[in-house]
């Protein structure tokens, strides 16, 4: 079995994220690229004792970059939405 921190990596913070947040209580998180649903929902209610209502999953193709005459491309990377149930919460802003 994966560490948690294998399957959660990292939070995903935008504009568009804190709409989500603040109007559908959905969260994103940036997750392993081989970790499937049930992993998702699992690793997150261990790691911030919340109830998962339900999780979304999109794949995240890298994009093509270049400097001078090389050019490179991002890898690809699957983020999650999670949909927490009425009345938990996260809190990843300082205030």
């Amino acid at each position: 079995m994966a560490e948690l921190h294998d399957i959660v990596l990292r939070p995903v913070i935008t504009e568009k994220t804190a709409h989500a947040e603040a109007d559908q209580n959905t969260y994103v998180f940036e997750v392993g690229i081989n970790t499937n649903k049930i992993q998702i929902r699992n690793a997150v209610q261990r790691l911030f004792g919340v109830t998962v209502e339900s999780v979304k999953t999109s794949i995240v193709r890298g994009k093509i970059r270049r400097s001078g005459k090389y050019s490179g491309r991002r890898s690809d990377w699957k983020k999650a939405y999670i949909r927490l149930a009425e009345g938990d919460l996260l809190n990843f802003h300082e205030s």
